[in-house]
This record gives structure tokens, sequence and C-alpha cells, in this order.
């Protein structure tokens, strides 16, 4: 049987094995799909442990995406633009690696949410390895204008400029968090970790359009403190990452298996558990 997994240190808490089961049942794919805990200094030695055991793919996570960068020996351009790898393959000429958070942030923008990227003006929070992973992606959606926000405004003037040659056409703009004061956008994507801490970007109030959405990529059970900062300025479309997490999922799962699985019924059952706990 073809074995996959999810690597990362924390994982017992990883909803991957749960998503890659619902996606092999749905699609008719024979598949094992396991956590696998690395030690912190032993990241390259659990992968090559698992490949040489027959491993076909791993998905990823905190805090090893930078080494799987590195160990990869072929990575996508998605990849290369975030320096970072989330999917590994295993193939017979090396470990291909590639990135699939973009990807499934704007499919859950798109295609679940119904928002549409082109011609809209999107602001993105953060300056990390979140929003660095997310802008090539983004960019290719052809926003009319993409601004990146950081509480430390050089790392987002220096990533806005290493993006520049992917603009597109795309207006992209970076600065501190206090120099979007007066400004107005369609789309607030928070890439920033403050969430995990129960916290939200220090914003200007009016950043959002009539009719905005305020997206996290962090998702929990009711609103994220950046959410919540967000209802209570007005905003009335609001979603969380939950989408995001399948979506990526899904684009690993196409890498490996060839077939896109329908993502929609698995992210109404993870969204009543997540209701329900």
């Amino acid at each position: 049987m073809d074995r996959y997994a999810v690597i990362g240190n924390p994982i017992a808490h990883s909803k991957s094995p749960r998503i890659h089961a619902a996606f092999a049942r749905q699609t008719g794919q024979t598949l094992e799909y396991s956590t696998l805990l690395a030690p912190l200094e032993g990241f390259v030695t659990a992968v090559e442990n698992f490949r040489s055991a027959g491993g076909r793919g791993l998905n990823v996570t905190v805090p090893f995406k930078l080494e799987a960068f590195a160990l990869a020996s072929q990575r996508s351009p998605r990849a290369e633009a975030a320096g970072a790898v989330n999917t590994l393959t295993f193939r017979a000429d090396g470990i291909h690696g590639d990135n699939t958070d973009g990807a499934g942030l704007v499919r859950d923008l798109t295609t679940n949410l119904g928002c549409t990227l082109a011609g809209r003006r999107v602001l993105l929070l953060g300056a990390g390895g979140a929003a660095r992973g997310a802008l090539l992606p983004l960019l290719q959606a052809a926003p009319s204008s993409l601004t990146l926000a950081n509480r430390s405004a050089d790392k987002a003037v220096a990533l806005a400029e290493s993006f520049r040659p992917s603009a597109n056409g795309t207006m992209l703009s970076a600065g501190g968090f206090p120099d979007l004061a007066g400004q107005q956008f369609d789309i607030v994507i928070n890439a920033t970790a403050a969430s995990l801490s129960s916290e939200a970007p220090a914003l200007p109030t009016g950043l959002y359009a009539p009719g905005a959405l305020a997206y996290d990529m962090m998702y929990g059970k009711g609103d994220t403190a950046y959410l919540a900062t967000a209802r209570a300025e007005g905003v009335t479309h609001l979603a969380d990452g939950l989408g995001m997490l399948v979506e990526q999922a899904a684009e690993s799962f196409l890498l490996w298996r060839g077939v896109r699985p329908n993502t929609g019924p698995v992210l109404a059952d993870l969204r009543r558990e997540l209701s329900a706990a």
C-alpha cells in the first residue's frame, strides 16, 4: 500500500490524516496516511528513513518547512518563491518539493467563498513564512493592488521588493501598520501569528471597504482575535483558515495521486466537528 504522512514537531494534533483518508475514500485511492513525529534535530534522518521504507510522499509542517526546502533536489516555482516546502514527493530522480499553502488559500477564497480576486484591493498582513507562501498565488490571481503590511515595516518592504518581478501589473506596495491609515481594501488577509496568542494586529480603523472580506489563516472554535476585531468594526464577511487547510491538502493529494478530491464535504465535516468541540 502506498504510504504518506505529515511530518512535524509537535504533530499529534494534525487533522491531515483524517483529511487524506477522506480524500482517499472519496476518490477510490488505496493509500495509508499517518503522522510522523521528527526530533527537532532529526528531520533529514526521519525523512530518509520514511523514504527508504517505501514512503511515497510527505506533508511538512512546523518547524521543518525550511529544512524541507533545503532537502528537496527539485523545487516547483511556487516553492522557490515561498522559500519553503510543505509537500515532498519521492521520485526515481530525487526528492521534489512544492508549496501548496498559497494555492490552498486562493482556492479557498475563490471556490469556497466565491471571492473574486482579479481587480480587487488586497491587504496581506505579515511578512513571515505564511505571507511569503501566499504572495505568488495571490499575485497570479491579478488583484488591482496588493499591499503588504507588517509590524516591522522594513520586513514588509523587503518582501515586496523580492516579489516585484512577479507583480504582473498588480500595484505592489508595503509598509508598517500605521501606514495603512486612510486606505481601504476589499480583501484583508491576516498572515501574522498574532491569533496563536489570541491577539489581533494593531491596525488603524476604517480599512474595510463596503462588503469587504476579513480572512484569518488561523482557525479555531468561533472567531479568532483578528476576526473578532473585524466583526466589531462592522465587517460581515469573515472567514478563518480551515478551508485553506483542506484546500492545501487537496493540492498535495492532486500532486501525489493525479486526482483532485471534492473538498466541500470534508470541510463541512471538519467545520461541524470544530463547532461541536
